[in-house]
């Protein structure tokens, strides 16, 4: 078992930045890749970026250029830095840890962008 904490998230103006962090506990044999979802109201939880432990990463389109997925040494930290943040970023965020077979997710954080 894998057991992730988000925090980092809050209230913040359009332009703005915010990093989020997710401390995990447990088991970390075989996880390969941590990342970042989030889901809007009403809309379904997507991928917003990942990285596996060999530092590969990958994020999305509308994302690119804008956050920055990173983890430390020990592979047990995710973080994802958030710059230039718009309204349409407005979600809960969830970290997420994967290992073939089983996934484990945190609680999730707000991030609301606005004015």
């Amino acid at each position: 078992q894998v057991q992730p904490v988000e925090s980092g998230g809050g209230l913040v103006q359009p332009g703005g930045s915010l990093r989020l962090s997710c401390v995990a506990s447990g088991r970390f044999f075989s996880i390969n890749t941590m990342g970042w979802y989030r889901q809007a109201p009403g809309k379904q939880r997507e991928v917003v970026a990942t990285i596996t432990t060999s530092g590969g990463t990958n994020y999305a389109d509308s994302v690119k250029g804008r956050f920055t997925i990173s983890r430390d040494n020990a592979k047990t930290t995710v973080y994802l830095q958030m710059n230039s943040l718009k309204p349409e970023d407005t979600a809960v965020y969830y970290c997420n840890y994967y290992r073939v077979g089983s996934s484990y997710w945190g609680q999730g954080t707000q991030v609301t962008v606005s004015a």
